[in-house]
């Protein structure tokens, strides 16, 4: 696993990790980061949050991806 927090956050939730994941993103606020935080709340089924997240990065928007673990794989190529 990698040293870089996003990439372990980006790992731990494709391992099934979710609290893991949340806990390495929840205090960060680069676009990256908040991205992440957003599938995150995708997985979790809590709509609300998860737009809350989409809408603080540019990346990409809640309905851009069907798949959860699709989506994390495309933020994984990306860092």
């Amino acid at each position: 696993m990698s040293d870089d927090p996003l990439r372990k956050a980006v790992d731990a939730a494709l391992a099934g990790d979710w609290e893991g994941a949340h806990r390495l993103v929840q205090e960060r606020r680069e676009p990256i980061a908040c991205w992440i935080h957003a599938v995150l709340h995708k997985i979790e089924g809590d709509v609300w949050n998860s737009r809350y997240w989409y809408a603080r990065t540019p990346q990409a928007e809640y309905e851009d991806y069907n798949d959860p673990l699709a989506e994390l794989r495309a933020i994984r190529e990306t860092l």
